[in-house]
């Protein structure tokens, strides 16, 4: 089992900055991909980045593509996501998502545990 706990959503102006974090605890964090995936009202929840186990391979939505970095520390068991010129059309719930074992996941179906969930509200 894997426990996981985001953290860092707020209320930020557009073009304004967040960094979310995730902390994980149970089951060997290293071996995990990682994902952030986000949900708006009304609609599905959508990917957003994912990283390896290393942290050397990691891959975005178009999206979000140039503004959100994800990142991870294993000594620390967590994962990050930084983001910047944030825009309305992020406002979402984030989550963070475990996949063990494997790379370069982008589906809902392919994480095996989820995290609660953090609001991010980006106001125009």
């Amino acid at each position: 089992q894997v426990q996981l706990v985001e953290s860092g959503g707020g209320l930020v102006q557009a073009g304004g900055s967040l960094r979310l974090s995730c902390a994980a605890s149970g089951r060997t964090f290293s071996s995990n991909a990682m994902g952030w995936f986000r949900q708006a009202p009304g609609k599905e929840r959508e990917f957003v980045a994912t990283i390896n186990w290393s942290g050397r391979i990691t891959y975005y939505a178009d999206s979000v593509k140039g503004r959100f970095t994800i990142s991870r520390d294993n000594a620390k068991n967590t994962v990050y996501l930084q983001m910047i010129s944030l825009k309305p059309e992020d406002t979402a719930v984030y989550y963070c998502a475990a996949a063990p074992g494997r790379i370069g996941v982008r589906q809902v179906y392919e994480y095996d545990y989820w995290g609660q969930g953090t609001q991010v509200t980006v106001s125009s």
